[in-house]
This record gives C-alpha cells, sequence and structure tokens, in this order.
C-alpha cells in the first residue's frame, strides 16, 4: 500500500490518494477537500487505505509523510497513554484521524516504510498523482 497526500495552500484544497496492492490485483483510492491541510490528507490517505481492506491483513504501509511516520513509530504511544495530549500537555492536532488511523491499524499487521517523495518510487508516484486527482475533484 502506498499513500500519499496533496494540498494547495495550506490550508487549502487537498486531496489523498492510495494505491493498494496484492500480487496481481490493484485497487485505486482518491478523494478531496475543498479545505484542508496537508498533514490532515496525508492521513486521511493512510486511514482510508486501510478501511478499503475488506478483512484483516498483513500490510505493508508506504508513507512519504514524517508527519505519519513519526506519529505511528514515536508519538502515538504517548499520545494514548496521556489522553491524547501531547508532552506540552496540549490537544494532538487532528486527533479524530489519529484516532480513526489506531482503529484501523489494530485490525491489520501493519509495517511502516518511509519513502522519499518525488523520488521514483513507482507506488508513491502513482500515490501522488491520485492525490492530485483528489484535489481536482473539489476544485
Amino acid at each position: 500500500m502506498w499513500t500519499d497526500g496533496a494540498c494547495k495552500g495550506n490550508p487549502g484544497l487537498g486531496g489523498w490518494g492510495a494505491l493498494l496492492r496484492s500480487g496481481t490485483h490493484e485497487k485505486e483510492l482518491y478523494g478531496g477537500e475543498k479545505v484542508t491541510t496537508n498533514n490532515r490528507m496525508e492521513l486521511t490517505a493512510v486511514v482510508e487505505a486501510l478501511r478499503a481492506l475488506k478483512r484483516p491483513s498483513t500490510v505493508v504501509v508506504h508513507v512519504d509523510s514524517s508527519y505519519v511516520m513519526n506519529g505511528m513509530r514515536t508519538w502515538i504511544a504517548g499520545w494514548k497513554r496521556n489522553g491524547w495530549t501531547t508532552a506540552a500537555k496540549k490537544p494532538v492536532k487532528n486527533v479524530d484521524l489519529w484516532q480513526a488511523l489506531d482503529a484501523e491499524v489494530t485490525k491489520h499487521d501493519v509495517r511502516w516504510v518511509w519513502v522519499k517523495g518525488h523520488a521514483g518510487d513507482p507506488g508513491n508516484e502513482r500515490a501522488d498523482e491520485l492525490a492530485n486527482l483528489g484535489v481536482d475533484t473539489v476544485r
């Protein structure tokens, strides 16, 4: 699975995209919002991609977002322990999406892989194209 978000202005028009691949089967997903942020679109892409899985699965999620990667690998355990507040005792930004992502991840065996954006990874490039199609849906 490859996911990506896009935003024209931040905040501004946004889109998310996901490429799901299992063997020879592929599914492409995308959507958009009129007023959003890049981080919200990055999170939405992963949430929607995981929601599209019909049964518990072993999945490798490729993201080019340090925000998503750090959130899942480092920050989320502390946020949950602290009642969805940061170490600075402030509410976690985008908490609705982090909680949705946390709920989806519990249904699957997920491994996270960070990829450099716009660096030639075919799955990431397609996810980026899909995210931009998502932007186009709300223009």
